[in-house]
């Protein structure tokens, strides 16, 4: 049996084990085997790469050897001392940047694949200059997007969404300008001629990507990430094909589909189309919350000694996360409070928002990291039909998923998005700091609600009183 032969049978467990990886992700219980079947997969895959390459290197295999180990240590270092410093707030942006990463390489690998194997137009090398031109340019859009979503996640750039005159035209100007590319790329004689097209592509799309981007608000920033989850997918199906690596294909597909579904599963939840996401994204940023103002009614506030008492009399408590509670670290102190109030005989469940924090499925990540049992976390179809029976609904950081403008008021700019209907509830406490307004820059009237009573400040200090004050 040659190495070959072997390699790809490698490659066929490896992507089954992918497969195995991405069921297992899909419900909490089974998370963790399915990143450990993920780690095991890319393993093989790259022990089965490492021996391909050794075998068809034209240096000694020595020198191949030791430039692989170079860069897995390299790699290796990198990744495990950001893994280790990174704070759960900072997931999102981490892993928007590791998408950038993903672009980039497949920029290199389509140059590389070009400049390294000369090629003349027409016949069979068209295909393959066509599967460069496109991992080029599906690699660079996912690259400078993938940059600005971590500068908005980071707060290095502002949340705003950029609002150049004719936008979408541009980008439409772009898309054209890059099919005219691709057929000079195609047509060009030598690999020094199909090098103009192709550099000032990379141009183009290096642009457009940052255009994309930045044109979307914060508000959509959740669905902005699951989207270039899906771009870096499809770069490296792109790279896959340009190496002739069918792993690289499967595995690219598999996560470009899989964050293309996401993505629709996301816009649905938020009642916007995805193109309504790309070309008219929301979010200013902050500033004054249009419509709300202090005409609507008196700001309650409140105490953790009264939070204490409200929740020693309720016999229903619905907890609603948000990214105040990453920003605040507080998932460990609301664990503790809601295993006190369930050891007093209260009924207490989670509800959580699909697009509740910076990134898909973060305040679920951060309940497992305290531990809190699975099946009291719901979604919001499961736990909005219990809330008018609910007697105290705990808003914990979250301030755009339940906003009743979103209902209420039909020129607001989240207006028919579904939220978590926590106004229902008998009495309503928002943990907060401020009045300030959301990510999505929307001022929220459920702070202003009879049955609304404000807890301000720092959400793990004050839920830690609460919990001393029980």
């Amino acid at each position: 049996m040659t190495v070959t032969s072997v390699v790809q049978a490698a490659y066929v467990v490896a992507g089954i084990l992918f497969i195995l990886s991405l069921a297992g992700l899909s419900a909490q219980e089974s998370a963790r085997r399915g990143t450990l079947l993920g780690m095991l997969g890319m393993g093989l895959a790259l022990a089965a790469t490492i021996a391909l390459a050794l075998e068809r290197s034209a240096r000694p295999w020595p020198v191949t050897a030791g430039l692989i180990l170079l860069v897995l240590v390299v790699g290796a270092a990198v990744g495990t001392w950001r893994a280790r410093r990174v704070e759960m707030t900072q997931m999102p942006e981490l892993i928007a940047l590791l998408h950038s990463f993903v672009g980039l390489a497949a920029v290199l690998v389509g140059y590389g694949s070009y400049l390294g194997e000369p090629v003349g137009a027409g016949g069979a090398d068209a295909v393959h200059r066509v599967e460069v031109f496109l991992g080029v340019l599906i690699g660079a859009v996912t690259f400078t997007g993938s940059v600005v979503a971590f500068g908005k996640l980071s707060g290095r750039l502002p949340s705003a969404p950029l609002t150049l005159p004719a936008r979408n035209l541009l980008n439409l100007v772009a898309l054209v300008a890059c099919g005219g590319l691709l057929a000079w790329f195609v047509a060009a004689g030598g690999v020094a001629a199909g090098t103009v097209p192709l550099v000032l592509m990379t141009l183009v799309a290096l642009a457009l990507g940052w255009h994309l981007v930045a044109a979307i608000g914060g508000g959509d920033m959740p669905v902005v990430v699951s989207m270039l989850n899906s771009y870096s997918g499809w770069a490296a199906a792109a790279a896959g094909f340009t190496l002739g690596n069918d792993l690289l294909i499967v595995t690219g597909a598999l996560v470009g589909a899989s964050g293309a579904i996401l993505s629709y599963l996301m816009c649905r939840a938020m009642n916007r189309s995805f193109w309504s996401v790309v070309l008219g994204g929301f979010g200013t940023g902050g500033g004054t919350a249009p419509g709300v103002t202090a005409e609507q009614g008196q700001v309650r506030e409140t105490s953790p000694e009264a939070v204490a008492d409200l929740l020693t009399a309720a016999r229903s408590v619905v907890v609603v996360p948000g990214y105040g509670m990453a920003v605040a670290k507080a998932q460990h102190p609301i664990a503790d409070l809601v295993e006190r109030l369930r050891g007093n005989g209260a009924v207490v469940r989670f509800g959580v928002h699909p697009v509740a924090g910076r990134l898909p499925g973060h305040m679920n990540v951060l309940l497992a990291e305290a531990r809190v049992p699975y099946d009291i976390v719901l979604g919001m179809d499961e736990v909005n039909p219990d809330l008018p029976g609910t007697d105290v609904v705990l808003v914990v950081g979250a301030n755009d998923t339940v906003n009743p403008a979103a209902q209420d008021d039909p020129s607001s700019p989240i207006a028919g998005m579904p939220v978590i209907e926590a106004w229902k509830a008998r009495d309503v406490v928002v943990f907060k700091r401020s009045l300030a307004t959301g990510y999505a820059g929307v001022g929220n009237p459920l702070f202003f609600r009879a049955n609304t009573a404000m807890l301000f400040g720092d959400a793990k200090e004050q839920v830690e009183k609460i919990v001393q004050a029980l």
